[in-house]
């Protein structure tokens, strides 16, 4: 065979053994379809859509839906995937869209997150408040007073997050509601304004939850504290879960899992997909990190692809064995 020939048998061998593999991968052909709430989560979101890529997959534009519309269109097949589930927060959002008849909780994306009510730091040591029961008093209510009503202004958990019922609840339970007004705006919004706040020196009240980028500007225990609650108690509905720190504190919020939730009927076509959502997982440090790159300006759809596609490289040994794994699922 002369030498030109033997090359190009080579290039169309490799070619062809190219093809024949992508053939062969569990996701081929197929398209997924995924949705968030807000664009905090689409950093670990993208991480598990480049796993399912890698798979043969072809994933559709992230969907952006309130949570209860979210959970809605994964239930009726509209969606296959919603990458947000906040365990337990988001417990009757699950159930109200048919429950595990419809729906799949599955995987730990990301472990012990949290949520709080916070003060700044100089403000507590100065006027001693640790709880936020204490708001129940006028005078110090009105230190976090920031539209002149003389009620405290609690930057607050936005209309229909998981957290939103929980807040309410609690403010009414611990007698709150005649000296603290519970602001719940758009979330940077709101946040940002406590940022400002605090480099001016004014007390700040606010509810967060981590992962957030907010947590690495007002960092908790050094610039912020995290206040107790008069105790535990959550609307009806959610699963009660303990909320005491390993310290002893008890800020009222049950620490949360963040998970996937999937129509059951893309998992039992999808036996490589499902594997992939078992094992994906990434330290809540990473996610904040990302978060904080949002914040100060990376925030196009194309920087958070590629944040997290630096993920997938400096976790390269990690994030392969879930494709290995999840290629092994899909060929039995």
């Amino acid at each position: 065979m002369r030498p030109w020939k033997f090359a190009v048998c080579l290039v169309s061998c490799a070619v062809l053994s190219g093809a024949a593999l992508a053939d062969n991968l569990p996701g081929q052909g197929r398209t997924v379809r995924s949705g968030i709430s807000t664009d905090d989560s689409r950093f670990w979101l993208e991480v598990v859509l480049i796993g399912l890529e890698r798979l043969g997959y072809k994933p559709a534009e992230i969907a952006t839906l309130a949570n209860q519309a979210g959970y809605i269109a994964v239930a009726n097949g509209d969606l296959d995937l919603w990458g947000e589930y906040w365990d337990p927060n988001h417990e009757k959002f699950f159930t109200s869209a048919g429950g595990d008849d419809k729906l799949t909780r599955i995987g730990v994306l990301v472990d012990n997150a949290m949520g709080a009510y916070l003060i700044d730091k100089k403000t507590s040591e100065k006027y001693k408040i640790t709880n936020i029961g204490q708001l129940k008093d006028p005078a110090l209510a009105k230190l976090f007073d920031s539209d002149g009503d003389g009620r405290a202004n609690l930057a607050g958990c936005p209309v229909g997050w998981g957290c939103d019922p929980i807040s309410n609840h609690q403010l009414k339970e611990y007698g709150l509601t005649e000296t603290v007004q519970n602001d719940q705006g758009d979330f940077v919004l709101t946040h940002t304004d406590v940022v400002s706040r605090f480099k001016a020196g004014q007390p700040v009240l606010y509810y967060t939850y981590s992962p957030l980028w907010l947590n690495q500007i007002l960092v908790p225990g050094k610039d912020v504290i995290f206040l107790e609650v008069p105790f535990t108690t959550f609307p009806e509905g959610l699963p009660k879960r303990p909320t005491t720190l390993p310290d002893g504190r008890n800020i009222g919020f049950a620490t949360l899992k963040i998970r996937l939730v999937a129509n059951n009927n893309f998992l039992k076509d999808n036996p490589a997909a499902k594997k992939l959502f078992e094992l994906a997982s990434i330290p809540i440090a990473d996610v904040d990190a990302e978060n904080l790159l949002v914040y100060q300006g990376e925030k196009s759809y194309e920087q958070i692809r590629g944040h997290a596609q630096k993920w997938v490289t400096n976790n390269a040994a990690i994030f392969d064995k879930w494709i290995e794994e999840a290629k092994k699922a899909g060929a039995n």
